[in-house]
């Protein structure tokens, strides 16, 4: 049986949230493919994973034998979350950007499931080759070529997580100009906006379908 590992890490719930939008979408049509497929989610605002500690970074380098308490209890919580992850035959995450970069709930969930030797860093990673869908949403465009282009820190960043620490096979999806209809300096770039989250919700199916 196939299993999705479906992550939204938007503060918005519901159809407030682009993200979230887009990556139903992509559950949606991937059960259609997969019938009596299993989805694991997580909704990473709702309920958050801790941020990581040194408790459980220190652990992640040692024998279990010889783990204290606090260590084996903090090491017990990430590998609830690295056993998601390596369980998953595709993964969909939703990541707006925020303040020019992803979710902090989204980072802590990525610094608790990098462990160098199982998730990164070794050839028998169960996570290695596993199709990956991200979908980003941003309130203006930061394509190449536009004047917000150098602070674009969502794509970049999750480039280098999912494509080259854990060597999944990443698609990246994005909806800009979420904000037009919201804010009068944009207005006349509302069109360009619908055209984006249309060609958002496309290519969620595309990728879906070949997940």
């Amino acid at each position: 049986m196939a299993t999705l590992l479906h992550i939204d890490s938007s503060a918005f719930a519901g159809q407030a949230s682009t993200s979230r939008a887009v990556t139903e979408v992509f559950r949606r049509t991937w059960l259609e493919e997969h019938p009596g497929g299993e989805v694991i989610y997580r909704d990473l605002a709702a309920e958050p994973v801790p941020h990581i500690t040194a408790d459980a970074h220190t652990a992640g380098l040692l024998d279990p034998a010889e783990h204290t308490e606090e260590q084996a209890r903090a090491f017990a919580e990430r590998l609830v979350l690295i056993a998601e992850l390596e369980a998953a035959d595709a993964v969909v995450i939703g990541a707006p950007m925020y303040n020019f970069s992803v979710p902090s709930s989204l980072k802590a969930w990525l610094d608790q499931v990098i462990l160098m030797g199982r998730t990164a860093g070794s050839p028998e990673s169960k996570v290695k080759g596993t199709p990956v869908t991200v979908v980003t949403s941003r309130g203006g465009s930061y394509a190449p070529g536009t004047p917000r282009a150098p602070h674009e820190h969502v794509l970049n960043y999750l480039e280098s997580v999912l494509s080259v620490i854990f060597e999944m096979e990443a698609t990246f999806i994005v909806a800009d100009l979420t904000l037009a209809a919201h804010i009068p300096a944009l207005e006349h770039l509302i069109p360009l906006g619908e055209r984006s989250l249309a060609e958002a919700f496309e290519a969620a199916e595309k990728a879906a379908r070949a997940a």
